[in-house]
C-alpha cells in the first residue's frame, strides 16, 4: 500500500510540474482566416459587360496559423503561416506555393523590438497601407489604379529579414531586406524597405519607402521567383522590363467621433536597365482622399477619390491620367459576418507605353486591383459588387 501511495504521489508531482511548465511557457497557436465572395458587375471588358463571382474582395479569402511562446524576460518566439485561396474553385492563390501570403518565424522582445525571417509584407505596406485607402476602401475597388504604388497586399518579399522597433511615445520604425540569393550578384533580385509611423491622439501618420530589384533580368517580365514582385496591369505593362521599381508613400488620418478623414500620396518610379524595353525613367504619382462614417454600430460607410498621373517620358507628350471614385457600404450582422456593397468608377486620359518596345497606346481604365487581368477596353470602367464576408 505504501508503494502504491508513493506512485500516486509521484504521478501527481510530475503532473503538477508539467502544468507549471505549460503555464509558465504560455505558448499558444491560433487558427484564423476569412471567407469572402461577391457577385461582380463590370462594363467595358472587350466592349461588353460581365457578371461573375470573385473571391476575396472585402477581405482576402485565407486560412492562417500564428503562434507565440513565452521565453521569459519579455521575449517570445513567434510564427505566422498564411495561405490565400479562391473560394469559388478551391485553388490556392499562387500555384505551387502553400503559404503564399505570409510565412515567417522570429523573436520579439518588449524592450528591444522584433526580428522575423521568411516571406513577409514590407514595412512600406504595413505602415503606410494601414492608414491608406485599402484599409477602409478594400483594395478590390479602392486601391489606387492597378495598385501601381504597391499600397495593397500585392507585394510580398520572400527570403527576407525584418526588424521592427518597440513603440516609443507613439512612434515606431521598421526595416526589411530581401535577399536576391543570386550567386556572384547578391544585389540581383534583392529588396529593401524602410518605414516610420507615429500615432498621437486622434492623428495617425506614416511614411514608407521600398525598392524592388528585378530578379529575372531586365529584359524579362517581373516575376516572384526572386525576393519580391509587384502588380502588373494595363497601367504599367510597358514598364515590367524595368531594372528596379522604387516606391515612396505617405499617409495621414484624423478621427473624431464617428468620422475619419485621411489623405495619402505615392510616387512609383520604374527605372530602365540594360535590355529594358524603354529608355527613360517612368514615374506615376497619386494623390488620394478617404473618409469613413460609422452610421450605426452595424452600418459603416466609406468613400474615396484618387488622381494618378504619369510623367512625360519615353516619347509620351500627353501622359496618362486616371481619376477614380470608390464607395463602400458594410452591414455587420456580428463581429465576424457582414454583407457589403462596393461601387467604383474610373476615367482614364492620355497615353502610356504598351507591351511591345516603343509602342505608345491610349491609357485605359483599371479599377483598383480587382481588374488588373480584365481592364477596360476604353477610357472608363465601372465596377459594382455585392458580397458576404465571414471571419473565423
Amino acid at each position: 500500500m505504501k508503494l502504491r501511495r508513493s506512485w500516486v504521489m509521484g504521478g501527481l508531482a510530475i503532473a503538477a510540474a508539467g502544468a507549471s511548465v505549460q503555464a509558465s511557457a504560455q505558448s499558444s497557436v491560433t487558427i484564423y482566416g476569412a471567407l469572402d465572395n461577391a457577385l461582380v458587375y463590370t462594363n467595358n471588358q472587350g466592349g461588353l459587360h460581365n457578371l461573375y463571382l470573385r473571391t476575396g474582395n472585402l477581405a482576402a479569402s485565407k486560412i492562417g496559423f500564428k503562434g507565440a511562446e513565452d521565453l521569459g524576460g519579455g521575449s517570445q518566439a513567434i510564427f505566422t503561416l498564411e495561405n490565400g485561396f479562391d473560394i469559388n474553385t478551391g485553388a490556392m492563390s499562387s500555384a505551387n506555393t502553400l503559404f503564399n501570403r505570409q510565412s515567417f518565424v522570429g523573436l520579439t522582445n518588449s524592450s528591444y523590438g522584433t526580428v522575423t525571417t521568411g516571406r513577409q509584407y514590407t514595412p512600406y505596406f504595413l505602415y503606410v497601407g494601414a492608414i491608406g485607402p485599402t484599409s477602409v476602401l478594400t483594395g478590390a475597388t479602392g486601391a489606387h489604379p492597378g495598385d501601381v504604388d504597391g499600397l495593397d497586399t500585392t507585394v510580398r518579399i520572400s527570403n527576407s529579414v525584418t526588424y521592427s522597433s518597440p513603440v516609443f511615445g507613439g512612434a515606431q520604425v521598421s526595416a526589411l531586406y530581401g535577399f536576391g540569393e543570386t550567386a556572384g550578384s547578391t544585389s540581383t533580385g534583392n529588396t529593401y524597405s524602410l518605414a516610420f509611423k507615429y500615432d498621437v491622439s486622434a492623428w495617425n501618420f506614416a511614411l514608407g519607402y521600398q525598392r524592388l530589384k528585378n530578379g529575372s533580368g531586365p529584359a524579362n517580365a517581373w516575376n516572384s521567383t526572386a525576393s519580391g514582385s509587384f502588380s502588373t496591369s494595363a497601367i504599367n505593362n510597358g514598364y515590367v522590363s524595368s531594372d528596379n521599381v522604387q516606391m515612396l508613400a505617405g499617409a495621414l488620418r484624423y478621427t473624431i467621433d464617428k468620422w475619419m478623414v485621411g489623405a495619402n500620396y505615392a510616387n512609383a518610379q520604374y527605372k530602365p536597365g540594360n535590355g529594358s524595353l524603354f529608355t527613360q525613367k517612368a514615374t506615376f504619382q497619386t494623390l488620394g482622399l478617404i473618409t469613413t462614417y460609422q452610421l450605426t454600430p452595424q452600418v459603416a460607410l466609406a468613400g474615396g477619390y484618387s488622381y494618378t498621373f504619369e510623367k512625360s517620358a519615353n516619347g509620351i507628350s500627353d501622359p496618362a491620367k486616371y481619376h477614380q471614385i470608390a464607395l463602400e457600404q458594410t452591414y455587420s450582422f456580428s463581429k465576424r459576418s457582414a454583407i457589403y456593397f462596393l461601387e467604383a468608377y474610373q476615367l482614364a486620359r492620355g497615353k502610356t507605353l504598351g507591351k511591345t518596345a516603343g509602342s505608345i497606346v491610349d491609357a485605359v481604365a483599371v479599377v483598383g486591383d480587382s481588374q488588373n487581368g480584365s481592364p477596360s477596353s476604353g477610357r472608363n470602367q465601372a465596377v459594382l459588387m455585392v458580397g458576404f464576408r465571414h471571419l473565423f
